[in-house]
Order: structure tokens, then sequence, then C-alpha cells
């Protein structure tokens, strides 16, 4: 009884060190990153397959590496004090995909039919802007 009560006890006092303190994500344990908000076994697993891998570089290595780790995680994270190469997340990827969508909109304009230079054929409507012909 009295061992789960002091294992209890020593879980909460590392929540309470994780959100205290800075974390570095390539250093963090296993105990460290599941007392994290937000993170399960199944993500911390994730986290240590990766990094053992190789250390992360940066929050967009992150992201891009770790399944189920997206921005708003990340910001999550790092508002915990979570840090990768000492460096708090920031939404700069954001701005990435913003830049893309109107790089999308110039493609679509693209694919859109080409004026091919002919004469539109005339029609009532052409000489809809004219004035009439005068009356005598």
């Amino acid at each position: 009884m009295w061992k789960k009560i002091a294992g209890v006890l020593l879980t909460l006092g590392f929540a309470g060190l994780t959100w205290a303190q800075q974390i570095d994500l390539n250093k963090a344990s296993e105990v460290e990153l599941d007392a994290l908000k937000g993170v399960g076994p199944v993500l911390t697993k994730e986290l240590m397959n990766e990094r053992k891998k190789a250390p992360f570089k940066d929050w967009e290595d992150v992201t891009s590496r770790v399944k189920g780790l997206g921005p708003q995680k990340a910001s999550s994270l790092s508002e915990q004090g979570v840090r990768v190469q000492g460096s708090a997340y920031t939404a700069k990827s954001a701005g990435t995909a913003a830049e893309k969508k109107p790089a999308k909109a110039a493609d679509s304009a693209k694919d859109a039919p080409k004026d091919s230079g002919k004469a539109a054929p005339k029609s009532a409507d052409a000489t809809a802007g004219k004035a009439p012909p005068a009356k005598n």
C-alpha cells in the first residue's frame, strides 16, 4: 500500500518538475515525457524510437518525424517547458503553408483555357454597347 502511495507521489513530483523546468526533448526520460500533459505511452514510445535514429534538430524535424505530434501538440509541449536544441516551438510552419496557397491559385490559373487570339463571333450582344442607328 505504502509503495503505491510513494509511487503516485513520486510521479506527481516528476510532473511538477516537468512543468516548472525546461526539458530537452533529446534528453528527456520516458518518465519525464509520460508526465507531460497530452503525452501518453504511445507518443512517448514514438518519440523515443525516433530519437534513437537521430537526435531532433528542431521542432520542424520533430513534427515531421513523430506521428501524432503536430503543430498544436508541439505548441502545448513548448508551453510546458519542452525544448528542442534549447528552442521553444514557434509556428513558422504556418507561414510556409500560407505561402503555398497563392502558388496553388496561380497553378489553377495556368490550367484555365487560354485566349487563342481569335475574335469572338459577332452576336446581338456585341452591338449592345453601341448607339442605335440614327433615324431620318
